[in-house]
């Protein structure tokens, strides 16, 4: 297979599966710590309950922000043909992207917005790729 084809695979593929893996920590925070009386479908709902939720709340937010980025620095980092460190940040950039597109959507208390934005994301695709890189020493 061409590098640059498995290079965008890696990409795509990191994309998708960290997508996949904060999505599902999402569904079960709701789950576990549901805000009462809010659908956590509806985004006008949920926007109007996060001021005054508990600060619990925000736990599963930020590990599905931080373990969905490891997921996918760890696939892009596996698949990558070269410059591994690079597609692995690359995927921390594109979840960052979302991070700073949803802090603007829903109103996050403004110490979450921090903690999230500065740790979830670029530092947990650098664990991804450490991660990647201990698993292919392995193999």
């Amino acid at each position: 297979m061409s590098p640059v084809l498995r290079n965008i695979i890696a990409i795509i593929t990191g994309w998708i599966s960290g997508s996949v893996v904060n999505i599902g920590l999402i569904q079960l925070g709701h789950m576990v710590m549901p805000l009462e009386g809010v659908d956590p479908n509806d985004m006008e709902a949920l926007a109007a309950a996060m001021p005054d939720a508990d600060p619990l709340f925000f736990i599963f937010p930020f590990l599905a922000h931080a373990i969905g980025t490891v997921v996918g620095a760890t696939v892009a980092t596996l698949i990558a043909a070269g410059g591994k460190l690079k597609y692995a940040l690359t995927i921390g950039f594109i979840f960052l992207l979302g991070g700073i597109w949803a802090s603007t959507m829903l109103p996050a208390p403004v110490w979450f917005i921090v903690l999230d934005l500065s740790l979830a994301y670029l530092p947990m695709a650098w664990v991804g790729y450490r991660i990647g890189k201990a698993i292919q020493r392995k193999n």
